[in-house]
């Protein structure tokens, strides 16, 4: 029995992401004959520009039926710039009639402002993720490269979702043929649900000391209400001595320094994905004087943190308006 995909592509959607869904799909066919079946949407029937400037024509409008098992949300850089009520209703309506329903890259959000999710985990571009946990602080996010979870299906973009599709592919058509079609991509091996999207902390910052590891993890996880030395070093059963050498040794600086980065590059991170204050953004990096964050901010960046979010208005993961409501907040996603 054969299934069918269906893409629905928002304006600026992640061409990687796409074609790393559909290509493993076409191979299985190859090796096996008609198992999938792929359409394409727009949000008016007509060609949709992706991030990379290339243009996809499609196969049906919004007004089409709805066919298929699955719909996919494919978005990018400005996933809600075209989130509407007629949006939010045609997807409720898509998952009424029993389709599983999936984003990939960015497409969570538009499920999410959909109010498509209950307690389902999902995942979405680790760019992104902060933006997401601060306008939807009630959803499970995972930074896993794809999550399954009932009637949502979830992938981080890019090559994530060829290890999505491949996992379809074995859970439907068996091991031997995903490992079959991901010998045509060239891949080591597939990776699983648990991998991260992004470098592990070892590679990321060069370091292989098992405690100095352990150690930055710490500090990752907790910037909104930042840790002490002394905390740290119970963490990993080190003196906080021990700990200031493990980090003059490996990384030539202090853990309050480094500490003090992570929070700051999180911050620049959230100036420029969302529309919170730089007070909300100072504290949810564990600031609690907004002239203290300013200070910092200048030192690490050289300019001021208001500065910085009016000179960089569309990096990040871009800016969006919700049709409709053009005094809501604009949140870079």
């Amino acid at each position: 029995m054969s299934q069918t995909f269906s893409f629905l592509l928002l304006p600026g959607f992640s061409m990687m992401g796409l074609m790393s869904a559909i290509e493993p799909l076409r191979v299985a066919n190859r090796f096996r004959g008609d198992l999938y079946h792929w359409r394409l949407l727009s949000l008016d029937g007509g060609a949709v520009q992706g991030s990379n400037g290339m243009s996809l024509n499609v196969d049906a409008g919004p007004d089409a039926p709805l066919v298929g098992d699955c719909l996919f949300v494919v978005a990018g850089f400005e996933p809600l710039a075209s989130f509407s009520p007629r949006l939010a209703h045609w997807l409720n309506r898509a998952d009424r009639d029993g389709l599983q329903l999936g984003g990939i890259d960015t497409g969570s959000f538009v499920l999410a402002e959909a109010e498509l999710f209950a307690s389902q985990r999902l995942t979405l571009h680790w760019e992104a993720i902060e933006a997401f946990q601060e306008r939807y602080p009630a959803l499970s996010v995972t930074q896993e490269l794809f999550e399954i979870d009932g009637r949502r299906i979830t992938s981080a973009g890019g090559t994530a979702s060829l290890d999505l599709m491949l996992t379809l592919i074995a859970k439907g058509h068996g091991e031997a043929l995903a490992l079959q079609v991901s010998e045509q991509f060239v891949l080591g091996r597939i990776r699983t649900q648990q991998d991260h999207q992004r470098m592990q902390v070892a590679t990321r910052f060069n370091v292989h000391n098992k405690k100095l590891v352990l150690v930055i993890g710490e500090m990752e996880r907790h910037s909104e209400a930042p840790l002490s030395s002394r905390e740290l070093a119970e963490r990993v059963n080190v003196t906080p001595r021990q700990l200031e050498r493990l980090f003059r040794l490996h990384l030539k600086e202090t853990p309050s320094n480094f500490y003090l980065g992570l929070r700051l590059d999180k911050s620049r991170q959230l100036l420029r994905q969302t529309d919170m204050s730089v007070l909300e953004v100072a504290l949810a990096c564990g600031f609690e004087s907004s002239s203290y964050f300013s200070r910092a901010y200048r030192a690490r960046f050289s300019t001021c943190p208001s500065q910085d979010r009016h000179e960089h208005p569309d990096q990040g993961r871009s800016e969006f308006i919700r049709e409709g409501e053009h005094n809501s907040p604009k949140v870079r996603a």
